[in-house]
């Protein structure tokens, strides 16, 4: 067993997977159900299939990627011929949400092992069902000195996160992501931070209202708004509100029923730790659709709540469930004041048929990826990087660039013996104007 240096062993486990993962495809969607009752289509769309996706798209690239590239190479170092190589980083920790408990600890194990690294896994212990089938779907393909997975919950963390590691990936919160880091730089140890924040949703009077209206609501409430790229507030221009809000009431029942408690496309909240902490966001007096919920069954109902105050709890932190704040504006710097009050978020919408305001907002300001005119989808563009900015995450994976993520970029320069220029040794006398010459061409 080569996993280091072996990319065909790389390959056949990775296929190995794939099959796994297919035959248990059913066992995986009840376990994401039995966690907080994911709708099947929600975990095949953003859960199974979206691994295999990935696990199918690394296998058929892996040893394109894996390849010495060749760049072009320095006149200084004439003659040479320049390579970067890839080499795994060694032992890496990968440890992932329970929001989308399969897909966020597979993709990144995947790509790590296809870079050549032993991995242990950490999945979360507060979807058990899913963890306890992610490790038996590990231990069945791979050997134990390749992959491990430890299940459990903050002490396991702790003892994993107090040994060294070349390489540590964590998708988490803000909160979470802060202790990775200290831990990690005991030892220089590199992160992926993949975390999340209050990810702005500006409408303009352009828009199409009735179907941002549409693709609003299925972004915000999939997964029960459990989704760190999830719209987490609206900025609409003040005199489209109305009708707005008739477009999303509309669009939530289409989607829910009238009844959203029965609706079986609906999630509900991981635990009742996350279910408190959301029924305190909701402002009762500034409800104006949706505020029911129920502890027993940790289910909160798509809730709109209409212009809450800025130092309201529902604006102070990231909802990170099915609550959709709306916010008013009436010129630019209103919409500044509210977004420059947070953090660099995660994702950043603009609805607009307005080309030039559309590009302003989204290069005015600082964020890890985003949609004009949806919402959430930039996700499934493997040929796009995911990843956040400032306290919303550090570095970027998806498609190559998580093999990329998961590979040290070693730089080679093979210099031929056939031509040694004297330039460059000393003694240096009268050789200073020549060599600026040959640096100014360069």
């Amino acid at each position: 067993m080569d996993y280091k240096n072996d990319i065909g062993y790389r390959k056949e486990t990775l296929k190995k997977l794939l099959y796994n993962i297919q035959k248990s495809e059913d066992l995986i969607v009840q376990a994401l159900y039995d966690d907080f009752k994911k709708p099947e289509f929600e975990a095949v769309l953003t859960e199974t299939n979206y691994v295999i996706s990935e696990l199918k798209d690394t296998i058929k690239n892996i040893n394109a990627w894996a390849e010495p590239k060749r760049v072009f190479p320095s006149l200084l170092n004439f003659p040479s011929t320049d390579y970067i190589y890839k080499e795994p980083y060694g032992n890496v920790l990968v440890i992932a949400p329970w929001n989308y408990p399969f897909q966020l600890a597979l993709c990144p194990l995947i790509a790590a092992v296809a870079a050549g690294n032993r991995v242990v896994l950490k999945p979360s212990e507060l979807t058990p069902h899913t963890s306890a089938i992610i490790a038996k779907l590990i231990e069945k393909t791979f050997h134990i000195n390749h992959v491990e997975v430890f299940e459990g919950g903050v002490e396991v963390s702790n003892k994993l996160l107090a040994k060294r590691w070349d390489y540590i990936f964590f998708t988490g919160s803000v909160t979470v992501g802060k202790v990775i880091a200290k831990a990690a730089a005991e030892n220089l140890t590199p992160v992926t931070l993949e975390l999340g924040g209050k990810n702005p949703c500006i409408i303009d009077e352009t828009a199409n209202l009735k179907l941002a209206a549409k693709r609003i609501v299925w972004g915000k409430f999939i997964n029960a708004g459990q989704t760190c790229i999830a719209p987490d507030y609206i900025l609409i221009q003040k005199n489209m509100k109305v009708n707005f809000v008739t477009f999303l009431m509309e669009e939530i029942i289409k989607a829910y029923g009238k009844k959203m408690d029965k609706s079986p496309d609906f999630a509900r909240i991981i635990n009742t730790k996350n279910w408190v902490r959301l029924d305190q966001m909701i402002e009762r007096d500034k409800v104006i659709f949706g505020g029911e919920t129920n502890a027993d069954k940790l289910y909160i109902s798509p809730t709109l709540i209409e212009e809450p105050s800025l130092d309201s709890p529902v604006m102070s932190e990231e909802i990170f469930g099915p609550i959709l704040p709306i916010l008013v504006y009436e010129t630019e710097d209103d919409i500044h004041n509210v977004i420059s009050r947070y953090e660099k978020p995660l994702a950043f919408y603009v609805f607009s048929d307005d080309k030039s305001f559309a590009k302003k907002m989204i290069t005015s300001y600082s964020f890890g990826g985003g949609c004009i005119n949806d919402s959430v989808i930039h996700f499934s563009n493997k040929r796009l990087p995911f990843g956040g900015v400032g306290h919303s995450g550090i570095g970027a994976y998806h498609g190559q660039r998580s093999f990329d993520t998961f590979s040290h970029h070693k730089a080679i320069v093979k210099k031929a013996n056939w031509l040694d220029l004297p330039m460059r040794y000393a003694p240096y006398k009268d050789k200073l104007a020549s060599i600026k010459r040959v640096l100014s061409w360069i």
